[in-house]
């Protein structure tokens, strides 16, 4: 079905969040007797929603950091577009409050669509991402979905963030005791693979003026494919669509009828309204399917993973994204049927809110942050090196060419790191693992941190010549496109066919095996290669599965280690050509 715009047509009213009457579902509940008030108006009710916050307390920097707010007059892109500075606690927690007091009334639930944690910023990272929980807490967010982010230390210490308790290897970094979080994370498709039951729960029910709403939570299938094994180690994950219906249709059983699920999986806007955070062009991804293949039952798909923004509605489903960072909020105004408890479809609106540093900054996060940056202390200012220019992770083409300078200098940074030390001729970066832009001038520990937050380590390992060629098919098999070390060049054909799913990624076409070149020599089928990646790749993680067929693998240093030294070395870095990848034709 084709996606359509949600627009709101008025504004919409919120509320003061409440946990009066909240249910978290046991693993597998008992069914109950239907139960629907008598009254006969509607019940108004406010969701509030955000996703893939990923620690990001302070305001963010970058791109990451700013929200196109229309479309670019001289045609050139979103780098000429107009822009609003957006995101940071102190005013996302401001923005969170006044949406809620339009509305004055007690209806107002505040949800998350996953990656709350995780690929975090110094300041929450060095505490276990902790100041984050604690945050979102004070914000009054209710309920999250896990994503696959939430998994990057294991399912033991998502376990601690809901539950609290101190960290077992490093205590209580700030001092104080961790009490946990306030809201409830749910993960209705993360089983355990030795019991067969959800990690957490996998849903809950939250009472409003009599009125029962079910949230549903659940990250992406494909999370074991995307987080370093040591992280879903013990855990399977069960298909989107089959998992919210199998819930759905346990909480009609006790009655509630309107139903919202909270997916960390979502989708893209493309074409030249892409732009417009409250619009649904063109929209793509996962999300169209998953949404269009859920029960009837469902009413709203709260999604994220993606960090795109979007309002749509699909097969009669409210279906939005909030952005990522904080930039957004998702302002969702429902009307229940009193009698049966039903969404009433007609009137359903909602709104993709930017949250501006223009309004006033909350106390309590604004103390909040002071006190962490202060136990955080002096590491974090220290001058590690300089960048001549803007180094950006912006891809001029994702596929065809994706290169970015950020991105090829830290795939230099791996390979001088390992070149002499290991014997790598090259070195192979995954994009998602470069998670902000730098800035020219001279770079703080804390800022290339944020750049490179995942403390993988580098190893160095052997692969065929022909091994190398299925990588680079690969990349077009799994839809992400490595950086490369300078001294690689490989030329990709538009017109090539990648590999189909599950395939061989050999059979793929799209990079002609004659144009590889490493150190400005072809590359042949049966000569070995010493290339260094990090373990995350190593370990077959965003599904490259090839690296998983390396031999005498070396584990070397810190990927933020070699980042930095390789920063420090020739101050100021400049901006690397993007010529290692080219188009044939």
């Amino acid at each position: 079905m084709r996606p359509t715009v949600l627009r709101r047509t008025t504004v919409a009213a919120a509320v003061t969040t409440t946990l009066a009457g909240l249910t978290v579902a046991a693993a597998l509940p008992a069914a109950a007797e239907p139960q629907h008030p008598s009254g006969p108006g509607p019940v108004d009710v406010q969701l509030l929603a955000l996703n893939d916050f990923h620690g990001a307390l302070e305001p963010p920097s970058g791109s990451g950091g700013r929200v196109q707010t229309g479309p670019d007059p001289d045609g050139g892109g979103a780098a000429t577009a107009p822009t609003v500075d957006a995101g940071g606690a102190e005013y996302l927690d401001t923005q969170l409050a006044a949406l809620a007091e339009e509305q004055r009334k007690d209806n107002t639930i505040t949800v998350a669509a996953g990656d709350l944690i995780g690929a975090s910023p110094l300041l929450s990272a060095a505490f276990h991402d902790e100041p984050t929980i604690e945050a979102l807490g004070l914000a009054g967010l209710d309920y999250a979905s896990v994503g696959n982010h939430e998994f990057d230390e294991g399912s033991a210490e998502l376990l601690r963030i809901q539950d609290g308790g101190c960290h077992p290897v490093d205590g209580c970094v700030d001092g104080t005791p961790y009490e946990g979080a306030a809201f409830q994370y749910l993960s209705a498709n993360a089983f355990v693979t030795e019991t067969g039951e959800p990690l957490l729960p996998p849903y809950a029910v939250h009472r409003v003026q009599g009125v029962e709403i079910g949230f549903i939570g659940m990250t992406l299938e494909g999370t074991g494919q995307i987080v370093s094994q040591q992280g879903v180690a013990g855990l399977e994950f069960a298909d989107e669509v089959a998992t919210a219906d199998r819930y759905a249709a346990e909480l009609q059983a006790q009655g509630v009828e309107a139903i919202v699920v909270l997916l960390h999986e979502g989708g893209t806007q493309s074409g030249p309204e892409a732009w417009d955070v409250d619009g649904c062009a063109g929209l793509t991804g996962p999300i169209v399917d998953i949404a269009t293949g859920m029960s009837d039952a469902i009413d709203v798909v709260v999604s994220g993973h993606t960090h795109q923004a979007y309002n749509c509605l699909l097969d009669g489903k409210v279906v939005t994204s909030a952005g990522s960072n904080g930039r957004l909020v998702t302002d969702i105004d429902l009307q229940l049927d009193g009698r049966t408890g039903d969404v009433i479809h007609e009137t359903a609106t909602a709104d993709n809110v930017v949250v501006e540093r223009t309004v006033a900054a909350d106390p309590e996060q604004t103390a909040l942050i002071a006190r962490y940056r202060e136990v955080l202390g002096p590491i974090a200012a220290e001058v590690v090196g300089s960048v001549a220019v803007d180094l950006t992770r912006a891809q001029e083409d994702p596929l065809d060419g994706a290169e970015s300078t950020l991105g090829n200098v830290i795939a230099d940074a791996q390979f001088a790191a390992t070149d002499d030390e290991q014997g790598a001729v090259a070195a192979f970066m995954n994009p998602g693992g470069v998670r902000a832009d730098l800035a020219a001038g001279e770079v703080t520990y804390e800022e290339a941190f944020t750049v490179q937050p995942f403390a993988n380590n580098l190893v160095t390992l052997d692969l065929t010549g022909a091994q190398l060629n299925c990588l680079l098919e690969q990349q077009y098999q799994v839809g992400r496109v490595l950086y490369v070390s300078d001294g690689v060049r490989y030329q990709v054909d538009p017109a090539g066919t990648p590999a189909a799913a599950g395939a061989d990624p050999c059979t793929g076409t799209r990079v002609p095996d004659a144009s590889l070149q490493i150190g400005g020599a072809p590359v042949t089928a049966d000569e070995t290669y010493r290339v260094t990646v990090n373990n995350f790749l190593a370990g077959g993680g965003d599904g490259f599965s090839v690296l998983t067929g390396g031999t005498n693998p070396v584990t070397g240093a810190i990927d933020l280690d070699a980042f930095t030294a390789y920063l420090g070395a020739d101050s100021p870095v400049p901006a690397p050509a993007l010529d290692r990848i080219t188009r044939v034709g």
